[in-house]
Order: C-alpha cells, then sequence, then structure tokens
C-alpha cells in the first residue's frame, strides 16, 4: 500500500503540472491524432497523449442532473526511461473509498481515486488498461462523486495508438 500512496503522490505532481499546463498554454501541443492530441514539456521532459469525452452523463438517485464540473480527461503520461502511466481526472472529488470503473468492449478495469484524480493499481494494471485501450473502440467511466453524484465519460478510441506512439517517440 505505501508504494502505491507514493506512486499516486508523484502521479497527482504530475498531473496537477499537466493540467495546468493544458489550460493555459496550448503550444506545446504538438500533434492531433483524430480523438487524442499529443504535447510535450522540455524541462523536465515529459509527454502525455490526453483526450476529453464525447459524452458525459451525470445522475443522482437515479435521475439525471445537472452539476458542475471541472475539466475531464483521459491521459498517458510518458518519462523517458519510464512505462507509461493512464490517469483520468473527473473534474470534482471522487467519493472516499470509492473506484472509478473504466469499461472497454466488454472488458472492466479500476481506477483508484486520489481527491480529483484516479489512476490504475500498479504498473502491470496500466499495461493491461493500456493495452485493451489500444485494441478498443470506446472507453466508459464511471465514477461517484463526494456529494453521491454518478458520471459516465465517454471517450472515444480513435487516435488513441497513434497519440500513444507519437508521445512515446518523442519521450525517450
Amino acid at each position: 500500500m505505501t508504494s502505491f500512496i507514493g506512486r499516486v503522490a508523484a502521479i497527482a505532481t504530475l498531473c496537477v503540472l499537466t493540467t495546468t499546463a493544458l489550460a493555459q498554454d496550448s503550444t506545446n501541443r504538438v500533434a492531433t491524432l483524430t480523438d487524442w492530441h499529443v504535447f510535450v514539456e522540455e524541462s523536465p521532459k515529459e509527454c502525455w497523449g490526453v483526450s476529453k469525452p464525447k459524452e458525459t452523463v451525470n445522475t443522482r438517485d437515479g435521475q439525471p442532473v445537472s452539476v458542475r464540473r471541472g475539466d475531464i480527461f483521459f491521459f498517458v503520461t510518458f518519462k523517458p526511461g519510464e512505462p507509461p502511466v493512464p490517469s483520468f481526472t473527473g473534474g470534482y472529488p471522487f467519493a472516499a473509498d470509492s473506484t472509478v470503473e473504466v469499461a472497454i468492449d466488454g472488458a472492466t478495469f479500476q481506477l483508484f481515486p486520489d481527491g480529483e484524480w484516479a489512476w490504475p493499481g500498479s504498473p502491470e494494471d496500466d499495461a493491461l488498461l493500456l493495452e485493451a485501450m489500444k485494441q478498443g473502440t470506446t472507453a466508459v467511466l464511471t465514477g461517484r462523486s463526494g456529494k453521491g453524484t454518478q458520471t459516465v465519460d465517454t471517450f472515444s478510441l480513435r487516435g488513441f495508438t497513434a497519440a500513444m506512439e507519437d508521445a512515446a517517440g518523442r519521450c525517450q
């Protein structure tokens, strides 16, 4: 559990920096490959592929609700010499002790939240999720906010493999 917490803390810092870069400075976008974008940061060297959902549904007690959410992104982050790490930000603080389910063409995966971010539980889980994303067409992420709202965000995986190859090549 300690290694997971350390991993989450390191990734959380990276994701906050990445989100800030996306929100403030789109000049580091180097490619758009269908529904996925590639960004590169030079110092320190980091690359990432990112996409926004094509559809978002919010419900509470089974009824559709209008809620205010921050940015919603599905990321894969690359650093030289390290394996890629997928992550998701739902635009709200996730409920304590909840998980985010990722469904890709019949396969399901769990992401473990910390604040507004969620990640797979291990590098092995990262690899399995990334492989499914390369093979799939759509990723549906279901989460629950601290206020009890269930969110379902649907991401296209068109261009995912090309974007990941591009980001990996830029961050060797």
